[in-house]
């Protein structure tokens, strides 16, 4: 089964969406992902990062095809970024490599995930969810230091915010989702001009050092 997945930097599962088989191609499951109504919103103007499976679109910057990307190629040897293209594959790839990890930590601690199912699609679907739900919840809780003064208080001021936060629900209802993937000649002059700005920015710090 091919389970889609989105995480933060630190580790927490932000939208999962398992259930597509495992021959889906994963264009074809992060556009299902983004037009369910409570499907991934990502706000214009904001992007994930995401593997080369993916189509560079509007929301989603992918790295260049044709160019090295995977970690494992650049930590074959002492081989140096030659192209603006080549940096910017490496520089995603590592901040990438967190939805690897995560992904990695959710298999490690739930056996159920690392052996064949036996259970419909449906429910084999649901414990992936499960096992996402608890990942945060560890994450967030169980591996912080906390006594139970803390946990009220953060509990109190959860349900503070959700009374505070009626006008900002009216606020997001007015903001714009992307709804559709598609290469667009402004998304990827947006990330040609990225791409060419950290490459020049990481060339003159190599030759402060070198002076």
């Amino acid at each position: 089964m091919n389970v889609l997945g989105v995480c933060s930097p630190e580790m927490e599962f932000i939208y999962v969406l398992p259930g597509w088989e495992g021959s889906a191609h994963d264009g074809r499951i992060l556009r299902d992902a983004i037009s369910r109504p409570n499907g991934l919103k990502v706000p214009k103007g904001c992007y994930y990062l995401c593997d080369g499976g993916y189509t560079n679109g509007e929301g989603f910057l992918a790295p260049y095809r044709g160019h090295l990307y995977h970690l494992r190629e650049w930590n074959n040897g002492p081989r140096q970024p030659q192209t603006a293209e080549e940096y910017f594959n490496l520089r995603p790839a590592k901040a990438r490599n967190v939805i690897e990890r995560c992904f990695g930590l959710l298999k490690g601690r739930w056996g159920i995930l690392r052996s064949p199912s036996w259970f419909s699609l449906q429910t084999h679907g649901r414990i992936v969810l499960a096992c996402a739900l608890l990942h945060n919840l560890v994450k967030r809780y169980m591996l912080a230091e906390f006594d139970d003064e803390d946990l009220f208080e953060e509990n109190d001021s959860d349900d503070n915010d959700g009374n505070d936060n009626d006008g900002d629900v009216n606020e997001e209802d007015d903001v714009e989702y992307i709804t559709s993937i598609a290469v667009t000649d402004p998304w990827t002059n947006f990330r040609n001009t990225m791409a060419q700005y950290m490459f020049n920015d990481w060339r003159a710090r190599q030759r402060r050092l070198t002076l």
